[in-house]
């Protein structure tokens, strides 16, 4: 399968992602990077995460958790962040096998029980599931769509750190 690369559809300047894997290619070292946010306690159950040089994003609980829902809440975050990475890969997957999109909508939801979160008892604090679903408009053929959903889901960052143990070291400084 011939891939088609422009910097003109979907409004992705896949060039520069097509760049960045050239040089990856050449200078494998270069894949290993690090990314990080910095978050400050704002009181209460409210946070602000800054990351880069962007405005901060506020993080609180809904009013029944005890926050004051002045930002999504910690877990909600972890949904939209899957929902953000598939979007990216979507568009830039397309864009490469010159797939329009016309829309995309990508709903996220988890189920979680607040029992270990409360300490009312020892178990599973995170998500038990997470189930997505992506409504994508494209005239591209069933079979395009279904290879570039293949592509997206078995390249998503944020995904794969999801289905798989990650290690996290957590230590108070």
């Amino acid at each position: 399968m011939t891939q088609t690369v422009t910097t003109t559809l979907n409004d992705v300047d896949i060039g520069r992602v097509a760049s960045l894997a050239e040089k990856i290619r050449h200078e494998p070292e270069a894949a290993a990077t690090k990314w990080n946010a910095e978050v400050i306690w704002k009181g209460g159950f409210r946070s602000e995460a800054k990351v880069r040089e962007f405005t901060a994003s506020k993080s609180d609980e809904p009013d029944p958790l005890g926050g004051t829902d002045t930002g999504p809440n910690p877990v909600e975050q972890v949904l939209a962040a899957l929902g953000n990475c598939l979007a990216v890969g979507y568009a830039a997957n397309a864009t490469a096998a010159g797939i329009t999109i016309r829309d995309l909508t990508i709903n996220v939801e988890g189920d979680l029980d607040l029992h270990t979160f409360l300490g009312l008892k020892d178990g599973n604090a995170g998500f038990n599931n997470i189930a997505v679903q992506v409504k994508l408009d494209s005239d591209a053929s069933p079979e395009a769509l279904q290879a570039l959903h293949e592509k997206v889901t078995n390249t998503s960052p944020v995904g794969h750190t999801l289905n798989r143990a990650v290690p996290v070291d957590i230590e108070l400084a």
